[in-house]
């Protein structure tokens, strides 16, 4: 059993993550901004702490984290919105929760990105699509260049079908969907697998088990 400190606990991905953490014996803490999500988070099973991602610093983040033995970033601004969000939330949420982390002492950190963010872009890409696309890619560098033992997820156009528990994971997959509960699975899986450490994961759905995805080849 570990603490996991869910960083972005409100989100879509992160509310099946925080179920699922507990149903595989974890104890979820989902940080979030607003008071308000403490009661539908709680039911959950999770414990609820509050972190303002984009207002706050990485010492609150190091606060946020105490006791905690793994770091899930799954914050995000979306695909939609304002540019500025997309670097304050997926670019400089990631970072400072990467400072905090190291801060705490927490080493086991998995952060949940996008597929293909690494891909150059075409001149004509919508800007707040190439913001979000750079966020993402940036992110995932500076968490390469960490010590922590990372594992980066990076799933393909999200979904909000039911979990199917079997999926193609691996460093270049073709791109495709994934169930939010899909990706969930995943991510709770790799935290208790030190095999993924330094690992940098496509994800969609496809015809292999969860369990055994995740064991690399």
């Amino acid at each position: 059993m570990s603490r996991v400190a869910v960083v972005g606990g409100h989100g879509q991905v992160a509310q099946h993550l925080l179920s699922e953490l507990r149903r595989t014996g974890h104890e979820p803490v989902a940080l979030v901004r607003k008071e308000e999500y403490r009661e539908e988070l709680e039911a959950l099973g999770a414990e609820v702490r509050l972190l303002d991602i984009e207002q706050q610093e990485a010492p609150a983040f190091a606060e946020a984290f105490a006791g905690c033995d793994a770091v899930v970033f799954a914050a995000g601004g979306g695909p939609d919105g304002s540019i500025e969000r997309k670097r304050t939330v997926d670019l400089g949420g990631s970072v400072k929760s990467i400072e905090g982390a190291h801060s705490a002492g927490v080493r086991r950190f998995v952060q949940i990105s996008a597929i293909g963010v690494d891909d150059p872009l075409p001149d004509d890409t919508d800007d707040v699509w190439r913001a979000y696309v750079e966020a993402k890619r940036d992110a995932d560098a500076a968490l390469r260049d960490s010590d922590l033992d990372w594992t980066i997820i990076r799933p393909g156009k999200l979904t909000d079908d039911e979990a199917t528990g079997r999926v193609a994971l691996g460093p270049d997959v073709e791109r495709g969907e994934v169930t939010r509960a899909d990706v969930a699975a995943v991510v709770a899986a790799v935290i208790g697998e030190s095999d993924t450490v330094g690992q940098q994961w496509d994800l969609v759905g496809g015809d292999v088990p969860v369990a055994e995805a995740v064991r690399p080849r």
